[in-house]
């Protein structure tokens, strides 16, 4: 067979990015007449993502078939845009380098030898580099790096907007107490757990319009897994794409240098700690806590818990601009009551940055306190550790309820909790006694919850071996692609 090329034009952060270069590996490893080239945009909100690319091609095991470009960056005043609300400056960020796109692309195919243009692999929030893709005369496939549900919650947004009426912007939304019938849901939907992108005016005409784009594409790759959700990807069965659940696509095995390096302490005292005896509580890369009450609750929780823990603690700097990357804590005693890092000393661990995935698959973890990103909850059910949800932004509302309430895979801390980006409003502070129950019910050792998860996870990794459901569904990709 001819050799053909794919293109990627994944959002540039690093949780869109990491996923969309394991799919890549997937790709070029099952296909050797198939190369990737991975176009990465500057982002001037999170360098770590570029960083974090372009470190994994001196791996020795780095396929051959894989290749990252980096664009240049058009904008040459670095406080452009600066005053544009996160939403429009993403857009922005995205549509400045349709050019350099183009021209990234023709020399690409410009060659004599060069493969052929198979197509274009593009992010959920990159949809305007269909118009490209057009351009060359080759099809697009999304990449949606969430799950199967928020995709048909997304691609519902047109018909609760148009058909039905609903304004998801108007004050109180959220508190109206009104439920939705959503087809990728088999529940219906309270307003309360809608995501935050969908209750902001101006996040909401983004979330629109990159809806409206992505039912042009050719298909849709979906980070899941068919058992996982199967009924969500079941309310796909009549559209006008095809959707690809491929995953989950995790960089599991990863010995990156860096990782081990950084996670060598926390990981030599997990070691030392019983089977199933620690709760990780870690909110992702962009989540934290600006409110001194809320740390020193969740303090107050696990001191009355009893619980061993390991607690990434990170914190919004005052100087913080809109979708900048939260911090280490360098003092953490300045946040957590007087005296909980002397008392706790021998039961627990507040670390800053978390090598989340090492910490997840050791064997005395038992319990996970999360956000709810879709990257955290493949991870945790990939490992087999139930989550306790807690969402804080992004779609996380949405996927805490689909955890929780749906499949029956976390327990509740909460479903309705908010931290948007930009958004100096407070969901309240929950209380240490609230946080204690969701613990206690994440730990319990002989849980349904966690007897789920644990089935869940030898599901999750059946899909991905020769025969299963996310290798047979990658194939079709290939077969789809290639013809």
């Amino acid at each position: 067979m001819k050799k053909s090329q794919l293109v990627f034009v994944p959002l540039p952060s690093r949780g869109h990015l990491a996923s969309t270069v394991e799919f890549a590996k997937l790709l070029v490893n099952r296909h050797g007449n198939l190369s990737v080239t991975i176009l990465i945009i500057k982002a001037p909100y999170d360098p770590a993502g570029e960083a974090y690319a372009l470190s994994l091609t001196s791996s020795l095991s780095f396929p051959k078939q894989l290749q990252f470009i980096l664009l240049p960056d058009p904008n040459h005043d670095p406080n452009s845009n600066q005053s544009l609300n996160p939403a429009s400056f993403i857009d922005s960020v995205v549509e400045n380098q349709k050019l350099n796109v183009r021209q990234a692309v023709s020399a690409l195919i410009s060659g004599p030898d060069s493969p052929r243009l198979a197509g274009f692999v593009v992010d959920m929030y990159c949809s305007t580099m269909i118009d490209v893709a057009d351009e060359f005369g080759v099809p697009t496939v999304g990449f949606f790096t969430a799950g199967a549900a928020f995709l048909g919650y997304m691609l519902h947004i047109h018909t609760l907007r148009e058909r039905e009426n609903v304004d998801t912007t108007a004050l109180n939304f959220k508190d109206s107490g009104a439920q939705f019938a959503i087809p990728s849901f088999q529940n219906l939907v309270p307003a309360n757990v809608f995501p935050g992108a969908a209750l902001d005016k101006e996040w909401a005409t983004f979330f629109y319009l990159h809806a409206c784009r992505l039912k042009k594409a050719k298909g849709i790759i979906v980070n899941t897994f068919e058992e996982l959700e199967s009924h969500a990807v079941g309310s796909f069965r009549n559209a006008d794409f095809t959707v690809y659940p491929v995953g989950p696509i995790l960089s599991v095995g990863e010995t990156e240098s860096e990782t081990i390096q950084r996670g060598s302490d926390v990981m030599e005292w997990l070691d030392g700690q019983p089977p199933l005896s620690v709760l990780f509580l870690c909110f992702g890369s962009m989540g934290c806590f600006d409110d001194d009450d809320q740390v020193i609750e969740i303090a107050r929780s696990l001191e009355r818990s009893g619980v061993h823990f390991v607690w990434s603690l990170r914190l919004q700097k005052p100087t913080s601009k809109p979708l900048e990357a939260p911090s280490d804590c360098s003092n953490p005693k300045d946040v957590l009551p007087e005296g909980f890092l002397e008392r706790t000393a021998k039961s627990g661990k507040v670390i800053g940055w978390a090598p989340q995935a090492q910490i997840l698959a050791h064997k005395a973890v038992g319990g996970f306190v999360s956000h709810c990103g879709w990257n955290s909850i493949l991870e945790s059910i990939y490992y087999g550790v139930p989550i306790a949800t807690w969402p804080l932004y992004s779609e996380q509302q949405l996927n805490a309820f689909e955890l929780a309430r749906e499949l029956k895979l976390g327990v509740e801390i909460s479903l309705d909790y908010r931290m948007e980006f930009g958004d100096v409003s407070k969901s309240g502070v929950i209380s240490a006694e609230r946080i204690e129950k969701g613990i206690k019910q994440v730990m319990e050792r002989e849980s349904e919850v966690r007897k789920k998860v644990k089935e869940m996870s030898e599901m999750s990794k059946r899909a991905l071996m020769e025969g299963g459901s996310s290798y047979s569904y990658l194939g079709r990709f290939i077969h789809d692609i290639l013809n």
